[in-house]
């Protein structure tokens, strides 16, 4: 079961109980996987397509999609994690974003799959994980540095990392495509919009012309093809925040552009699909839904 007294004390807080769910992003067909009283987010489905990657409370779980048997994940100090973790290509490796003592700054850890003590990736904070190049190489986040949140990368090693976007407005959730392209979302232009730049920063290149929708976390599909997103309303939030506890939408974009289409709807936001959760054949996507009990309360979070 997934779940501790911390992730338990957060799903009060909010009213909610999560959902665990899959769609296929052919047929629209879902398929909720479990429930849980604790509050869950954020999964990444693992290359080999057996299991659930998602944080509750801090700490990370694997959920086995056959049996619905879960587990911690041992995370040695990096107890403090949230909803910013990415899976190696290869499998074999964990990336987290983990909350660390002194100063309580996110920063960018990396341990093995099965689990064990975190490496240091990102001394500096805050710095909020989204993306693994295809190469194994490198990784992208989004940091906060002299006040403003912009893209960052650095090597897997550590070492000096790299801004690659400078404009005014928030620049988050990068994350790569097959090609090793790397997608974002932006307010430069006044709502959250989707971009897509080269590796090295170049050809930033407006993705998503939406003057209903506030779009967040891109997340292109293993076969390249495909974009899910997550879409908040107009009015419902500000540009800038994608807080829990509202009305969204989970829409595909072509990953050359175009006409997206909405493929759910859904109560939940932050959490629900903050990183990449797509199946290992593009097939489907898994996401976190949330039901409310009652008197729910509504925010957001860093």
């Amino acid at each position: 079961m997934i779940g501790n007294e911390e992730g338990r004390r957060q799903a009060r807080e909010r009213g909610v109980a999560s959902v665990l769910e899959t769609i296929d992003v052919s047929t629209g067909e879902r398929r909720a996987l479990g429930e849980f009283e604790a509050l869950i987010e954020a999964p990444n489905w693992t290359p080999d397509g057996k299991r659930l990657i998602v944080n509750c409370g801090g700490r990370l779980y694997a959920y086995e999609l056959e049996s619905g048997a879960a587990e911690e994940i041992p995370s040695g100090v990096a107890v403090r994690c949230n909803n910013d973790h990415v899976l190696s290509p290869d499998g074999r490796s964990l990336a987290v974003s983990h909350h660390t003592e002194g100063d309580g700054h996110s920063r960018v850890y990396i341990l093995p799959a099965e689990g064990g003590e975190p490496r240091l990736v990102t001394p500096l904070g805050p710095s909020y994980l989204h993306g693994w190049s295809p190469d194994g190489r490198t990784l992208a986040y989004c940091a906060e540095r002299g006040g403003t949140y912009d893209v960052y990368v650095i090597g897997t090693e550590g070492g000096e990392e790299r801004r690659l976007t400078d404009t005014p407005g928030l620049d988050d959730g990068p994350e790569y495509a097959p090609d090793g392209r790397l997608w974002f979302n932006s307010t430069r232009t006044g709502l959250m919009q989707l971009w897509r730049m080269e590796p090295d920063g170049s050809g930033q290149r407006q993705m998503t012309f939406d003057d209903d929708r506030n779009s967040w976390f891109p997340h292109p599909s293993p076969d390249g093809r495909l974009v899910a997103y997550l879409a908040y309303r107009r009015g419902d939030v500000e540009p800038a925040d994608h807080p829990p506890n509202r009305q969204v939408e989970l829409r595909l974009l072509p990953a050359e552009g175009g006409e997206s289409r909405l493929l759910a709807e859904l109560f939940g936001g932050q959490g629900t699909i903050n990183v990449h959760s797509w199946s290992p054949d593009s097939r489907e996507l898994a996401f976190v839904r949330y039901r409310p009990l009652g008197g729910i309360r509504t925010g957001g979070e860093a």
